[in-house]
């Protein structure tokens, strides 16, 4: 055999092995975030039973929820549906810009979960079972860490195409967090206050950091 027979035969080995990834791993599941009756904070890839009274909010959900496939090209909208891309991205990272600017310009549409509080850490965590930014999902295949070849080698094996084939009308939806907690409802009042009732100051609030301890660029 040939040293060009030898090389082709090494290359449609390498694809064919990452399309096998592809076709043996089943759709990703959706992290839970479970606040127990005791405050607790816990999350997991099942929901809590119904008795346990406990508040559950969905973190990471399949990414072809947030991608509006009805108005893409039949072959697009295809893949998209069996491997929907979902990019997990950090303030002022750099690779994840470079990360987003790659799915961008390939016209590969995703779903984006930002990663800014302690609860999208832990979720990521869950995700993941690491910490490190950008992280991506094609279907269930993750990548950890931005890489112009390795992302392209997945995104070619998956299906998608190799330069933009969106409609001029097709708009990417914006970054939404990654954990997002239901709003606490408002204590009911009892009684109108009384003229001249004293009332206690408002405690001062912290704004949550930035960049979360952990998360790593």
């Amino acid at each position: 055999m040939t040293s060009h027979a030898i090389k082709f035969a090494a290359v449609g080995a390498l694809v064919a092995l990452v399309a096998g990834t592809f076709s043996s791993l089943s759709q990703a599941q959706p992290v839970y975030r479970i606040v127990g009756p005791d405050g607790k904070v816990t999350f997991s890839d099942k929901p809590p039973p119904a008795a346990s009274n406990a508040k559950v909010t969905a973190a990471g959900a399949d990414g072809a929820r947030g991608v509006a496939t009805a108005s893409l090209p039949f072959e697009l909208r295809k893949v998209a549906g069996q491997y929907p891309v979902t990019l997990y991205s950090g303030d002022n990272c750099g690779p994840c810009a470079s990360a987003r600017s790659l799915l961008t310009t390939r016209g590969v549409p995703f779903t984006e979960k930002t990663v800014s509080t302690n609860d999208d850490a832990q979720a990521l965590q869950r995700i993941s079972g690491d910490n490190s930014l950008p992280f991506l999902t094609i279907g269930s295949q993750q990548l950890k860490g931005f890489s112009d070849a390795e992302w392209t080698q997945f995104l070619d094996a998956a299906g998608y195409p190799k330069s933009s084939v969106l409609p001029a009308s097709y708009r990417q939806a914006p970054a939404t967090p990654l954990v997002t907690v239901a709003p606490t409802p408002a204590p009911a009042t009892t009684a109108a206050a009384r003229p001249g009732t004293p009332v206690a100051p408002a405690t001062p609030v912290t704004p949550p950091p930035s960049n979360p301890a952990g998360i790593r660029f």
